[in-house]
């Protein structure tokens, strides 16, 4: 059997081609009307002794989960069914209101901030996905845009519009934007929540289990696509062959606890994955490119 720092995750090439790279380069451009377009890059993340429990049967859910995260890496979240994944992330983004403990972004609490001041620095894309099938392609990547609005009439419209169009072109959305979602394969709703995220102009974008549901190819698609993002980035995982390659951190979660936290090599050890999915893990060699898959089967 391999060790832990026998599996070789591909890195991430340094002179691939960012499709992101004009809307990274123009946040900070100045319209014609003078005023800036707000910049957007990674910002650093603090979880400390964060818990939260059900009101009322306090039963604890996350226990004293604590993690730093640099600006501008993606960190995975892996863990077995129940393990606090989801409500780890509801915290990141604001929607459940720690038991104990913070999380700071840009070395601010977060509950010190406004809800739209929060909007305007985090995005989620979520699970759950809007209801309402008549909505087109474009309306739904302008409502990324609410949390910016001003004033009554919502103005600010100009820039808006303009945020609007260029994340639809750099998603490259230009051939369906004018569809409802409920003609969309799952891949091309996924990429248009992906795109509404983005419209928001983040600093720090969350993502429930993107690729659940999702074929082979679409998963690749979408994980690559928030790869190429120049934005901190915490996303939830099944797949942990996935979450080796795409990820600069995982924090591995069971029973509401942070059980390893670090490089994938590190956390994936074959110990750590049986230990903690009870299953048996092991690496094995893919051939021709002779790097390392995790493989699993249920214990004896």
């Amino acid at each position: 059997m391999l060790q832990r720092n026998d599996i070789i995750v591909r890195s991430k090439s340094k002179t691939r081609k960012n499709r992101f790279q004009h809307l990274a380069q123009s946040r900070q451009e100045q319209n014609e009307s003078g005023s800036i377009i707000r910049n957007s890059s990674g910002i650093p993340i603090e979880v400390k002794n964060l818990s939260w429990s059900l009101k009322k049967s306090n039963k604890v859910i996350l226990n004293n989960v604590n993690f730093e995260l640099r600006g501008g890496k993606t960190l995975g979240i892996v863990g077995p069914n129940g393990a606090g994944k989801t409500t780890l992330l509801r915290m990141l983004y604001r929607y459940n209101v720690p038991s104990s403990g913070h999380v700071k972004i840009g070395g601010v609490n977060i509950w010190k901030l406004s809800a739209r001041e929060v909007a305007c620095k985090v995005a989620a894309v979520l699970q759950e996905q809007p209801n309402d099938f008549s909505l087109t392609v474009r309306d739904i990547v302008a409502l990324g845009r609410t949390p910016h609005l001003v004033g009554l009439g919502g103005m600010g419209g100009k820039n808006n519009s303009i945020i609007v169009e260029r994340t639809i072109d750099q998603l490259e959305l230009g051939n369906i934007v004018n569809r409802s979602l409920g003609v969309l394969s799952g891949g091309e709703r996924q990429r248009v929540m992906i795109a509404r995220a983005i419209a928001q102009e983040p600093s720090l974008l969350v993502l429930d289990e993107p690729t659940n549901h999702l074929d082979i190819r679409h998963q690749l698609e979408t994980l690559k696509l928030i790869e190429d993002l120049s934005l901190t980035i915490v996303v939830s995982l099944h797949d942990l062959n996935l979450a080796a390659e795409f990820c600069d951190e995982v924090a591995m979660l069971n029973k509401g606890s942070l059980v390893q936290y670090g490089k994938p090599d590190k956390v994936f050890s074959t110990k750590a994955v049986s230990d903690t999915f009870q299953v048996n893990a092991q690496f094995e060699k893919l051939i021709p490119s002779e790097s390392q898959m995790l493989t699993f089967n249920l214990p004896s």
